[in-house]
């Protein structure tokens, strides 16, 4: 079992206050531990079960994520734009593994949406780190926005800025120039911008004709 989930498990412990739900939570770690097609079955159905605790469904989604499981995809979905920050990150580093060809289109429509900017910084995460053709575009108008609006929401733009950088796509160099004058994102966006300049000067490199 990955020291994530051990993590999660601990996490979810603490939170426990009755016997019944520390009665559950063994149960559902059992089940987990069962593994086979049976007991991915019964994971399944903790996601949709009528009220059952957010930790159970958490549990549940994760198990069957990181076994490619693609019915904890919306649950999944839920947690990375849920309030409390540690369980976002819990559902992105699940979603990246996941390997779901809606996670991508998922992550940008949350990054994006300028009513949940509080919540916006693990999507913006898991885009830098899928890599997929949603990535940039999403990254660029989530920083363009963040750029222009009074609050700016710096951790969020931040790791735009970041994203950008590590995706290393030439749209983004304006955007990051324009980051730059903040002081709070210059480093940042210094950074990025080197690594685009140096990504560029290697494609040049390569593109010069041999003789």
């Amino acid at each position: 079992m990955e020291e994530e989930f051990r993590v999660l498990l601990k996490r979810v412990r603490a939170e426990l206050v009755s016997p019944a739900e520390f009665t559950a939570y063994e149960r559902l770690v059992a089940l987990v531990r069962t593994d086979g097609r049976a007991a991915r079955d019964a994971l399944a159905d903790v996601l949709v079960a009528p009220e059952r605790p957010l930790w159970a469904r958490e549990i549940a989604a994760f198990a069957l994520g990181v076994r490619g499981d693609r019915r904890a995809f919306e649950t999944l979905v839920l947690l990375l734009n849920y309030r409390e920050p540690v369980r976002c990150a819990t559902a992105a580093h699940v979603l990246a593994r996941l390997r779901d060809p809606r996670t991508a289109r998922a992550a940008a429509a949350l990054a994006t949406n300028p009513l949940r900017t509080a919540y916006a910084l693990h999507p913006v995460r898991l885009l830098s780190e899928l890599r997929a053709p949603e990535s940039v575009p999403a990254l660029l108008a989530t920083l363009e926005r963040l750029l222009a609006a009074r609050d700016h929401c710096w951790p969020v733009a931040r790791a735009c800025v970041e994203g950008l950088g590590t995706l290393g796509d030439r749209r983004a160099e304006a955007t990051l120039v324009a980051a730059r004058e903040h002081e709070r994102l210059r480093p940042a966006a210094v950074l990025a911008l080197a690594r685009l300049n140096g990504r560029a000067g290697v494609r040049r490199v390569r593109d010069v004709p041999r003789r």
